[in-house]
């Protein structure tokens, strides 16, 4: 059965999409089969794998309104072993959609189930916001990542998200789990980025994941491509720590 791992953090910015693609990408050489659900209205993850937004019939929208099933919304990429349920820019309206539906918060989950067992990982990339989409997203997932950035308001929010994935095991998903927190943009000539760091892991410990994402330009130019790092360039840095946080990733759960 596949894991699904949602990539949140309400803070814009932080890493988050380029974390999503760059780990599916990095997971699906690693010979995992991995879906990528695009849950943010801006759609970067869907156009970061190639994909042509404005040419997306069916996508996360159609999935959170169950006017179709998961299962017809999934695109193959370009990436080995990686497929995507694409987002467009329509999924702004489902916030409102949703609101007078019953069981609002488990319509990503219950249109999951159906596929959770064709792939090893499911990946969510996430809206940077806590509204319904974000919520749906962290009801259907067994875990969640939180890329923190290395800068100065890096902790700030951070409390509100655990606050949220608390409230969440609470009332919806008691098996939530924190699958860790993930420095990026890490800049080790920057004092500054070195004192995050050493904040971050003395306040959470082991819930820090050993690999830290660096700032590489390699990882900015990649989605103009409409590629993952792995395919742009899989020699530059940025392609090295997303392979090594994949590896960590499969050791955590073996």
């Amino acid at each position: 059965m596949g894991k699904i791992i949602a990539i949140a953090n309400q803070k814009g910015g932080v890493g988050k999409t380029t974390t999503t693609v760059n780990l599916a990408a990095s997971l699906g050489v690693l010979e995992k089969k991995v879906l990528l659900i695009d849950a943010d209205p801006q759609a970067n993850a869907s156009s970061g794998l190639g994909i042509d937004v404005e040419s997306v019939e069916f996508g996360t929208y159609q999935v959170l309104e169950h006017t179709i099933s998961a299962k017809e919304a999934i695109i193959e990429t370009n990436s080995p072993n990686v497929d995507i349920i694409p987002a467009h820019i329509d999924l702004v309206a489902i916030e409102i959609e949703l609101v007078d539906k019953e069981n609002r918060e488990y319509m990503l989950k219950k249109a999951v189930e159906e596929i959770k067992d064709n792939y090893d990982y499911i990946l969510i990339d996430c809206a940077p916001s806590l509204g319904l989409i974000t919520l749906n997203s962290l009801v259907a997932a067994d875990a969640v990542i939180i890329p923190i950035q290395c800068e100065y308001f890096a902790l700030e929010g951070l409390g509100k998200l655990l606050n949220t994935i608390k409230s969440v095991q609470k009332i919806h998903n008691p098996e939530l789990d924190i699958e860790g927190l993930l420095l990026t943009m890490f800049d080790s000539r920057l004092r500054l980025s070195n004192q995050v760091v050493d904040e971050v892991r003395k306040h959470f410990s082991s819930m820090v994941f050993d690999t830290i994402i660096r700032r590489n330009t390699r990882l900015g130019e990649a989605p103009s491509y409409g590629e993952s790092i792995i395919a742009y360039d899989a020699t530059s840095k940025g392609a090295v720590n997303y392979l090594n946080l994949a590896n960590e990733l499969l050791k955590k759960n073996a």
